[in-house]
C-alpha cells in the first residue's frame, strides 16, 4: 500500500469518522454538554484566528466573551472555560478510540516490519532460519512499566476507551452513544494524590487486559512458525515493574508499599490463571485427569482469593500438573482441546508466580547515607571508620571487604535509611514466594563511581544475605553526560574487582547497565544526549567483550523523543556490530503505555516490532549501521556544537525563570497525577539539577516549544555545512539507521511545536529576547532538517503520523489558550485566595487534556 493510499485511508477511517462521531456529543441528554458542544467550534475557530494574528491569550479570550454578552461575570466566563476543557478531554478520548479502532486497517507508515516478514524470510532461507532459531534461544525483550506521572487516564476511562474501540470497529452506534453518555458522567481527575499502590493498581489493568494475552499469542506464533521447542526458548518477552519499587526521589514509596505491590502482582496473576483454568476445566471433562484438575483448582483458587502472608513459589507444581494433563489428553483423548492446556503452560512459563519482575531503585546518595549510618552505629564490630568510606575512591573500594552480618537500625535513623535496610530484607521474602524472577534487580540512580555498586553489595551482605546465595543483580544507572563519559571506567573497575567478578560469575556473567535518556537530554541537549549514550554503548560493549561479560543494556526511555521515545524500534534495528543487542530492555512510561500498549492490536504490533528489530539487527545487519571513524568524528563534533548551544541556553539567567513564569511548571506539583514529587529535594528552592526530566520536558511541551527535542540541532547542522561536511551528513541520514532515526525523531518533536501560540512573547519586556533565541533556533533547525531530508514539510515521509499529530494539535489548541490565559491571570494581579485556586485548577485540568492528546509529550 502506497503512503498516499494510507493517508487517504487514515482520513476516511479516522478523521471523517471523528467528525461524524463527535457530533454524537450534541445528542447526549445533558443540557450543559449540548450548549458547550454548540459553542466550542466558534471558540476553537476564534482561538485559531487569534493565534494567527499573534494575539495574547487575554486578547483572544476577552474578545470572544465580548461577542457573548451572557458571559459578563468572571464566574460565568470561568465556568464556561471549565466546561470547554471537560468537553475537549472527552473529544480526545473519542479520537484515541477511533484511531486505535482503525489500527489494523491504517497500520503504520513506518513499516520496520513485524514477525510475519521475519517468518517469510526464514521460511525462504533455511540458513537464516537456523540463525534466527539459534538467536531465539538467548534473546529477550523486556518492557518495564514505570510509575512516572504522565498517565492521566484513570482506570474507568481506560475501560471506556477499550469498549469504545470495539464498538467503533463494529459500527455499533447505539453502544457508542451509551459509552459517550458514560464518558460524560465519568470523572477524569482524582480528588487525592495517588499512592504508589494506587499507581500499581492502575498499571495492573494493562497486565491483566493486554500483556497477559499478547505475550502468549506472540510466543505461540513463534513456536508454530519456526518450530522451536518451547523448552529451548528462554523467556522471550519479559515484563518489569517500577510502581512500588522505584523509591528514587519518592519518599512515599516505603517497605510496606513495596510489600503490598509485590503481593498484588502475585494475586492478579493467579486470578488470570484461574480464569483460564476454568475454561480448561469446562472443556476437558475426560477421565484420567480428575486428580490433576482438583489439585490445580485448590492451588489456583487459594492463591487468587485466599492469599497467605508468606506464600511459596508454586510454578513447578502448576507446570507439573498441566504437563500431566497434556500427556493424558494426547495419549488417551486424541489431543482434544490440548491447545487450551498448552496456552496455559506457555503463560505459566512466561510469568511464573509474579506478573512482572519488581525492580528496586534508589539514588546513590541515599545508599551512601545508609552505609555511613551503619558504619557509625556498628563501626567497632565491623572494624570500619567513617573516614574509611568517605575518603578517596580507591580507599572506599578497599573499605568494602564484603563481610556478612545482620545489622539493624533504630527509630532515630533517617526514614530513607530505614527504608533501604528494610527493602533489602524484604527482597529475600519476595524471592521465596516467586523465585528470583519476582524481584532480582537493584538499580543505582546517579551512579558515579564503582564504590556506589560495591557499597550496595556490602549493604546486602550486612542485611542478612550470603555471598554464595546473593541472587541480586546490581544495575548502575548512568544518566548525565559526564556520568556517561565515565561509565566504561566505572565498569572496568568492577570487572577487575575480584569479589565483584565472583558475584558476576554466580549470576551467569550477565551484567545489566541502565542508561538514562531523560536526564542526559536535560543535561546536554537532544543531540549530545543521544550521541553520549550511543558512544557509551560502544565503549561498554567493547569492554564487556574484553572480559567475556554478557552485557544487557536497559534503556530508560520516556514517551517523547526528548526522553528517548519516538521511533524506538528503529533505534534497536540500527545499532550496528559495535553495540551489544542480544537483549532489548526499555522503560515504557505514561501515555506511551496507553497509546502503544493500550489494546491487544497495538501492543502486539509494537512488541513484534521490537522483537523483529533485535533479531534482524544481529542476523542481517545493514552495512551503514556500523559507523566509520570518520562518521563518528563528524557526529562527535556536531554534538559538541549542539551541546555548547544548549549549555548557553541553560546558563542564560532567564532560563529557569522563563519556565517558572510562562509554563505550568509550578502547577505540576499541585495536581493529583502522581505519588512522586515534581523535583528531588522537594523542600528546597527549585534548582535545574533537582527538577525531574519529566517535569522539565512536560513544561516545554505545554508551551508548544519542545526545546529538549531539537534545540542545538540546527546549529550543529549549520556548523557541518559551513565546514564543508554537508555531503557526509547527508550520507549519514541516508545510510545510518541511528542518525536517520535521530533526525526523524527530532522532526516529530518539532511537528508538535507551535511557536505562533506564544508569538506575542517576542515583544515581552522581560522575556522577549529569550523567546527570540528559542524561536530562531527552531526556525534554523526546521530549515536544515527540510534541506537534509529533501522534504517540503516536517515528517513528510510519515504522512499518517503527521496527520494524526496535526489533528490532535488542532483539538487541544483551545486548551492551550485557556491554560496560558490562566497562567497570565495569576501573574498579572494579586487575586483573592479563592480566585487564585480556581485559576490553578483550570491550569491543572488543561494539563490532563494536552498530555493525553499528545500521547508521547511527557
Amino acid at each position: 500500500m502506497k503512503l498516499s493510499q494510507k493517508q487517504a485511508l487514515f482520513e476516511n477511517e479516522v478523521l471523517t469518522r471523528f467528525d461524524l462521531f463527535k457530533s454524537l456529543f450534541l445528542t447526549l441528554p445533558f443540557q450543559r454538554v449540548k450548549h458547550t458542544g454548540t459553542i466550542l467550534p466558534f471558540f476553537a475557530t476564534h482561538c485559531e484566528e487569534g493565534v494567527s494574528k499573534k494575539q495574547t491569550p487575554e486578547d483572544i479570550i476577552d474578545s470572544f466573551f465580548d461577542q457573548y454578552k451572557q458571559y459578563v461575570q468572571e464566574e460565568d466566563q470561568v465556568g464556561l472555560l471549565f466546561r470547554i476543557v471537560q468537553y475537549i478531554e472527552r473529544q480526545v478520548v473519542l479520537f484515541d478510540a477511533i484511531e486505535d479502532s482503525a489500527f489494523k486497517s491504517v497500520g503504520k507508515a513506518d513499516q520496520t516490519q513485524g514477525l510475519n516478514s521475519l517468518f517469510k524470510l526464514a521460511n525462504s532461507d533455511e540458513n537464516l532460519k537456523k540463525q534466527i532459531v539459534e538467536k531465539l534461544k538467548d534473546f529477550s525483550v523486556r518492557l518495564v512499566l514505570t510509575a512516572h506521572p504522565t498517565q492521566f487516564y484513570p482506570g474507568p476511562v481506560l475501560a471506556i476507551i477499550n469498549d469504545l474501540i470495539e464498538a467503533i470497529k463494529s459500527n455499533d452506534i447505539s453502544n457508542i452513544h451509551l459509552l459517550l453518555q458514560q464518558l460524560g458522567k465519568t470523572p477524569f481527575i482524582k480528588k487525592q494524590k495517588p499512592t504508589p499502590v494506587d499507581e500499581a493498581v492502575s498499571l495492573a489493568w494493562y497486565l491483566e487486559n493486554v500483556f497477559y494475552k499478547v505475550t502468549s499469542s506472540i510466543q505461540s506464533k513463534i513456536d508454530e512458525e519456526l518450530e522451536v521447542p518451547a523448552e529451548e526458548v528462554k523467556q522471550l518477552i519479559e515484563l518489569g515493574f517500577w510502581p512500588g519499587g522505584d523509591r528514587d526521589g519518592n519518599p512515599n514509596v516505603t517497605v510496606e508499599s513495596t510489600k503490598k505491590v509485590a503481593a498484588m502482582l502475585r494475586t492478579i496473576l493467579f486470578r488470570c490463571y484461574y480464569r483460564d483454568f476454568r475454561n480448561v476445566k469446562r472443556r476437558i471433562t475426560f477421565s484420567g485427569i480428575e486428580g490433576y484438575l482438583e489439585e490445580l483448582q485448590h492451588l489456583l483458587y487459594n492463591n487468587s482469593f485466599n492469599p497467605i502472608e508468606n506464600p511459596v513459589d508454586e510454578t513447578a507444581k502448576i507446570i507439573e500438573n498441566l504437563k500431566a494433563i497434556k500427556e493424558v489428553i494426547n495419549t488417551q483423548h486424541n489431543g482434544l482441546f490440548v491447545e487450551l492446556v498448552e496456552d496455559l503452560i506457555r503463560k505459566v512459563n512466561t510469568f511464573g508466580c509474579y506478573f512482572t519482575t519488581l525492580d528496586i531503585r534508589q539514588d546513590s546518595s541515599i545508599l551512601r547515607k545508609t552505609t555511613a549510618y551503619l558504619v557509625t552505629k556498628y563501626g567497632a564490630e565491623l572494624n570500619l571508620k567513617l573516614e574509611d568510606i568517605n575518603g578517596t575512591e580507591e580507599a572506599k573500594q578497599k573499605a568494602f571487604t564484603f563481610t556478612e552480618a545482620v545489622l539493624d537500625f533504630d527509630d532515630q535513623a533517617d526514614p530513607l535509611v530505614q527504608d533501604t535496610i528494610g527493602v533489602i530484607r524484604l527482597l529475600k521474602e519476595v524471592q521465596k514466594s516467586g523465585s528470583e524472577r519476582a524481584a532480582q534487580r537493584f538499580i543505582i540512580s546517579n551512579c558515579q563511581q564503582a564504590s556506589d555498586i560495591l557499597g550496595l553489595k556490602q549493604l546486602f551482605l550486612w542485611g542478612g544475605w550470603k555471598k554464595d546465595a546473593l541472587t541480586i543483580d546490581f544495575v548502575p544507572l548512568f544518566e548525565t553526560v559526564d556520568d556517561l563519559s565515565r561509565a566504561a571506567t566505572v565498569m572496568r573497575t568492577l570487572y577487575t574487582n575480584k569479589d565483584y567478578a565472583k558475584h558476576l560469575k554466580r549470576r551467569g556473567n550477565k551484567q545489566t547497565i541502565m542508561l538514562g535518556f531523560s536526564d542526559s537530554t536535560k543535561d546536554g541537549g537532544y543531540l549530545m544526549a543521544n550521541w553520549s549514550i550511543y558512544r557509551a554503548k560502544v565503549e561498554l560493549t567493547a569492554l564487556a567483550r574484553e572480559f567475556d561479560v554478557d552485557l544487557v543494556f536497559f534503556d530508560g526511555r520516556g514517551g517523547p523523543p526528548a526522553r528517548g521515545g519516538g521511533k524506538t524500534q528503529r533505534f534497536y534495528a540500527s545499532m550496528g556490530s559495535e553495540i551489544e543487542n542480544k537483549h532489548i530492555q526499555l522503560t515504557i512510561q505514561g501515555q506511551t503505555i496507553s497509546s502503544q500498549y493500550g489494546s491487544f492490536d497495538s501492543a502486539k504490533y509494537n512488541i513484534e516490532q521490537l522483537l523483529h528489530a533485535g533479531l534482524m539487527a544481529d542476523v542481517k545487519q545493514k552495512i551503514g549501521d556500523t559507523l566509520t571513524d570518520k562518521q563518528k568524528q563528524i557526529i562527535d563534533d556536531m554534538a559538541s556544537e549542539s551541546h555548547a548551544k544548549f549549555l548557553a541556553l541553560r546558563n542564560h539567567p532567564l532560563f529557569l525563570k522563563y519556565l517558572e513564569s510562562v509554563s505550568p511548571l509550578k502547577s505540576l506539583a499541585s495536581i493529583n497525577i502522581s505519588s512522586r514529587p515534581v523535583k528531588r529535594n522537594s523542600d528546597k528552592d527549585l534548582r535545574l539539577e533537582d527538577l525531574r526530566a519529566i517535569s522539565f520536558v512536560t513544561s516545554w511541551s505545554q508551551l508548544k516549544q519542545n526545546i529538549p527535542g531539537f534545540f542545538g540541532v540546527g546549529t550543529a547542522l549549520q556548523w557541518a555545512e559551513e565546514n564543508n561536511l554537508w555531503s557526509y551528513v547527508r550520507n549519514l541520514y541516508q545510510n545510518s539507521g541511528f542518525f536517520n532515526t535521530l533526525i526523524d525523531n527530532c522532526m516529530m518533536s518539532m511537528t508538535k511545536s507551535n511557536f505562533n501560540i506564544t508569538a506575542y512573547m517576542k515583544d515581552d519586556e522581560t522575556f522577549g529576547e529569550f523567546w527570540t533565541i528559542l524561536h530562531d533556533e527552531y526556525e534554523k533547525t526546521k530549515a536544515y532538517l527540510l534541506k537534509l531530508s529533501g522534504a517540503d514539510v516536517l515528517m513528510q515521509n510519515y504522512p499518517v503520523e503527521r496527520s494524526s499529530i496535526l489533528e490532535r494539535e488542532k483539538i487541544i489548541l483551545p486548551l492551550l489558550i485557556i491554560q496560558h490565559y490562566a497562567i497570565r491571570k495569576l501573574k498579572s494581579a494579586v487575586l483573592p485566595a479563592e480566585k487564585e485556586d480556581v485559576y490553578r485548577k483550570l491550569i491543572g485540568r488543561t494539563l490532563y487534556g494536552v498530555v493525553n492528546a499528545g500521547r508521547n509529550l511527557a
